[in-house]
């Protein structure tokens, strides 16, 4: 992979209005109060559906995306649209998630950056937030997709799906609004963020802090952290993948004729030099720390009792499934959640790609889901599977 195999890189991969909107649709949702006292002034959640919601409203869906995920679950790239659907093999007519049997609905997150307010959105004074952005937690996300889910006329889900930094999201949704989840899916996540985890998301906020461009979070008249976030997201990268399967593909290979004596690149050094390329093309800055702070402060059990009290209010039928390679939501991690859940079921991917398990094993999941949905697990999972 050349370093100089792509195009100079925008201030902000953020979508601006103006763009083409592609397949988005827009919620307006007016002013919201956050949960640490902040107001934003005005929400916007750009959102994707796919599919028609039934007269009595009881196959609605929620599809809820990781941390540079967007809406946009399946379908072409477009313009507006820089990437395909990030869960296609698993979302569409004729998969486990069935367009034509659901009406699916995914959002861009608040704070996110692919049309749902967040740093690079403008504020009442018409420039972007910047660093004026607020910190928005878990609950504040969900809270906006309630209302959401209030404005399409989806009184309850059939179904909330959400992986990684999505499964934080889904976990929220049940605690937060048990009645209105009757099925419930989280896939390699966590009810609440380890120390490990705020570790790893703390060096990537520094990653684009430290980065001169960064200009405490007002860059957007140019040129912008774009090395910051690059960093950022190579040690994102490392944590997604498996320290075998890194091994395997790259090992002490030099990248094609570069000499590391001589100040080449090994090979797994310019993997992840690609793609921290590739973030800052379709990424913002502002949005990965904002999201990043979200997964700091990340917990159900805040002033709910702790976690076990605060899981005791799951209602929906649960389904946890971790990636068994996965090093940044250990196994573990899943396990504890699913077993303070009453009725939960437990199941495990086996994976040699880490926590991208969950977007490459498709298969696996496709299966696991269709034992779920059908209803085909004979009994609750009590140790690791």
């Amino acid at each position: 992979m050349s370093r100089h195999s792509l195009p100079p890189a925008p201030t902000s991969g953020a979508w601006r209005e103006g763009d083409p909107p592609a397949f988005r649709e827009f919620a307006n949702l007016g002013a919201q109060r956050l949960e640490n006292g902040a107001v934003l002034p005005s929400v916007t959640l750009a959102y994707e559906t796919w599919g028609t919601l039934d007269e009595a409203s009881s196959n609605a869906v929620l599809i809820l995306h990781a941390l540079t995920g967007d809406a946009h679950v399946c379908g072409e790239a477009a313009p507006g649209q820089p990437t395909p659907g990030w869960w296609e093999k698993i979302v569409g007519p004729g998969r486990i998630i069935d367009t034509e049997r659901y009406f699916v609905v995914a959002a861009n997150v608040l704070g996110g950056c692919q049309g749902s307010t967040g740093p690079a959105s403008l504020a009442p004074d018409d420039a972007p937030w910047g660093s004026r952005f607020p910190v928005v937690s878990t609950r504040d996300q969900v809270r906006a997709e309630a209302r959401l889910a209030d404005l399409l006329g989806i009184d309850s889900w059939s179904l909330v799906v959400g992986a990684s930094l999505g499964g934080h999201r889904a976990i929220e949704w049940a605690v937060t609004y048990p009645q209105r989840v009757e099925r419930l899916v989280i896939v390699a996540s966590g009810a609440q963020t380890t120390a490990e985890q705020a570790a790893w998301t703390h060096t990537q906020i520094r990653a684009i802090q430290l980065d001169p461009a960064w200009r405490g979070g007002d860059y957007y008249a140019g040129p912008g952290p774009r090395a910051g976030l690059a960093l950022a997201r190579q040690i994102a990268h490392t944590t997604y993948r498996s320290p075998s399967e890194l091994d395997e593909r790259f090992g002490r290979i030099p990248q094609n004729d570069e000499d590391p004596l001589h100040g080449g690149r090994l090979a797994v050094e310019s993997y992840l030099d690609y793609h921290g390329e590739k973030i800052v093309r379709r990424f913002d800055a502002g949005s990965y720390v904002a999201l990043c702070r979200s997964m700091l402060s990340h917990d159900v059990g805040r002033d709910r009792g702790g976690v076990v009290e605060a899981l005791k209010s799951v209602t929906a039928r649960t389904l946890a499934v971790a990636v068994d390679s996965d090093r940044l939501f250990y196994p573990e991690q899943v396990w504890q959640m699913a077993s303070g859940i009453s009725g939960a079921f437990y199941r495990e991917i086996h994976s040699d790609h880490g926590h991208d398990g969950f977007l490459i094993e498709s298969d696996q999941l496709t299966a696991l889901l269709d034992e779920f949905l059908n209803e085909r697990i004979p009994s609750r999972a009590s140790s690791f599977t």
